[in-house]
């Protein structure tokens, strides 16, 4: 048995637990102005703050977490405590949780404070959250997380303008009336049908708009008869300051890929995020929680979730990590569990010639495509740190490349291998696998959409460098996605040139370049050369996306992102716009 605390241990646990709430409601304070700041954003068109927004707030938890650390070891000598206190803090921060309304988010900030300060043998449920300790169902708020409506009672084309009107914008619509009939339309096309209310048909709607760049989304679910139907009201503000529906989307995959991780984060002002999770979770069941929380921009709460989840499969689990598919990279080893629909990427000691990267350039570039824009073309990747798994779940050939190409990363703790830095991504099929055994309008498919990808990066300031296949894979929608950074670019650091006639033949016979090939010179009409080797790939690539084989379009793409000119990307199919 522990020995009983002695007062001044009460006390100085109970000091300890108040100072880490009060660095969490610290963070969560500036994390709502940041969702208050999106409307203030949207409505001012001002595209670029918006983007900056989201840039600068993913920085707000570490920032956070780093000052209540300091301020621990100055104000209590943190690191020398013993045990019994520590324990008397979580116990306390238990009881201070009771009417939070972000307990679950509070809990995982008293994890990464603690987790900074307490060796890893600590990481466990007696010092530490590793489980959560507090419900976060039938939280109680000053307003409710989502508003009910009831078409019975004034029609539904007057209850839908009334939802739209409830969010309070302050810019005025060019036409709403017009706006509710398409959306009435689209509902029709949607069922098959008129829509016709029913005894029991309502409306839920959550209460805060979801920002994103230029739209702000109004989320919801109507519930006719047995049936639910999930939707989201894309509005737009056009030049002339009005605004506008854009589209109404009803079906389920419309409303997932929204919340895609290729994506970039949603600004929300959320009194009770696991009530807006929750009710997200409700419409895509599919979504796990952690991949919501961190699309609403709670990627800590994400990763914590994700951190459970994995650990829960590995218990109720045997098979052993292997090599991912694909062709194996220069700078990362990467592994999966073949019944876990992730990657697990590792930053190698040792990179295969001709890169010229270190640990420091790689975790860069994921930082940037963390906070980049990814226009749905750009996995996301969870970052961890010291993650113990057990040793016996690994195949033995990916324990002897993780012993030989990148030692600094691992260390080896009896059955237990903790990684000190990895990389987790969703697993799709390499796009270089994926067309191995295809042919005809399946290959006409995918390169078409492979060309848009490299396209849309480029109007979205980013250039891949490595464009070969297997650094894009497929998701199970079929859509390319890139997931292979350590070489990406912004486009206006590129220097995209023709390729100059050789200065006599011999040059030209020699099989030698010419040109110069300096850092960030791109030379576009090489691309054929190395990408589209097969007949059929290069008729396909040609056929829709011969500009992109010539350096105009990459200096035009250059030339508009200089202005400050920032593309319009819906991540929504076009046919389903109202204009």
């Amino acid at each position: 048995m522990n020995a009983p605390l002695l007062p001044n241990e009460v006390d100085l646990g109970n000091a300890i637990a108040q100072a880490l709430l009060d660095g969490f409601n610290h963070h969560y304070q500036l994390f709502r102005e940041a969702g208050r700041a999106a409307q203030a954003n949207f409505e001012a068109g001002d595209i670029h703050a918006q983007q900056n927004l989201v840039r600068d707030r993913i920085a707000f938890y570490d920032l956070r977490v780093l000052e209540c650390v300091q301020r621990l070891k100055q104000e209590f000598n943190a690191e020398s405590l013993p045990d019994s206190v520590w324990q008397r803090v979580k116990q306390q921060y238990i009881a201070l949780l009771i009417n939070h309304q972000q307990m679950e988010l509070a809990e995982t900030f008293f994890n990464s404070v603690c987790c900074r300060i307490l060796h890893r043998t600590y990481f466990h449920n007696d010092f530490i959250f590793y489980r959560p300790a507090v419900s976060t169902e039938y939280i109680e708020a000053d307003g409710p997380a989502f508003r009910t409506y009831y078409p019975n009672e004034k029609g539904l084309a007057a209850t839908v303008e009334q939802i739209i009107a409830d969010f309070g914008f302050t810019l005025p619509f060019a036409n709403l009336p017009r706006d509710v009939r398409r959306i009435l339309l689209a509902l029709r096309r949607h069922m098959g049908k008129p829509a016709k209310t029913k005894f029991n048909s309502y409306i839920q709607v959550l209460t805060s708009p979801f920002y994103r760049n230029k739209a702000a989304y109004l989320i919801g679910q109507a519930t006719y008869g047995r049936k639910k139907i999930p939707f989201t009201l894309p509005i737009c503000r056009s030049e002339d300051g009005m605004l506008y529906v854009d589209a109404a989307l009803f079906k389920a995959v419309h409303i997932r890929h929204l919340f895609s991780l290729s994506r970039a984060y949603f600004l929300v002002d959320m009194a009770v995020p696991s009530a807006y999770v929750q009710f997200l979770h409700d419409m895509l069941p599919n979504k796990s929680r952690a991949e919501l929380y961190t699309m609403l921009g709670l990627g800590k709460q994400g990763k914590t979730m994700f951190y459970r989840e994995l650990f829960h499969h590995l218990r109720h689990s045997s098979d052993q990590f292997v090599f991912a598919p694909g062709t194996k990279g220069m700078v990362m080893s990467v592994f999966t569990l073949p019944s876990f629909p992730y990657v697990f990427k590792i930053i190698k000691d040792v990179f295969a010639p001709p890169k010229e990267v270190d640990h420091a350039t790689v975790r860069a570039k994921y930082l940037l495509v963390k906070q980049h824009d990814r226009v749905g073309r750009m996995a996301d990747s969870l970052e961890f740190s010291d993650v113990a798994l057990p040793k016996a779940r690994f195949a033995e050939d990916v324990l002897q490349e993780l012993r030989t190409l990148a030692p600094s990363a691992i260390e080896e703790d009896g059955d237990t291998i903790v990684i000190r830095h990895l990389f987790i991504e969703c697993r799709m099929k390499p796009l270089n696998l994926y067309i191995q055994n295809r042919h005809d309008d399946e290959i006409e498919d995918v390169i078409r959409d492979y060309g848009n990808a490299l396209r849309e990066l480029a109007i979205a300031n980013i250039f891949p460098g490595d464009m070969l296949f297997k650094n894009f894979g497929v998701t199970h929608a079929g859509r390319v996605v890139f997931y292979d950074y350590d070489e990406i670019e912004y486009m206006t650091d590129c220097d995209f040139r023709r390729i100059p006639p050789p200065p006599s033949p011999e040059f030209e016979m020699s099989g030698e370049t010419w040109f110069s090939g300096n850092k960030n010179e791109v030379y576009p009409e090489e691309f054929g050369d190395f990408l589209l080797a097969r007949a059929d790939v290069r008729a396909a690539f040609t056929k829709y996306h011969a500009d992109l084989l010539t350096p105009k379009f990459w200096q035009d793409c250059k030339a508009r992102i200089k202005q400050g000119i920032v593309e319009d990307f819906y991540p929504y199919p076009q046919q389903l716009r109202f204009k």
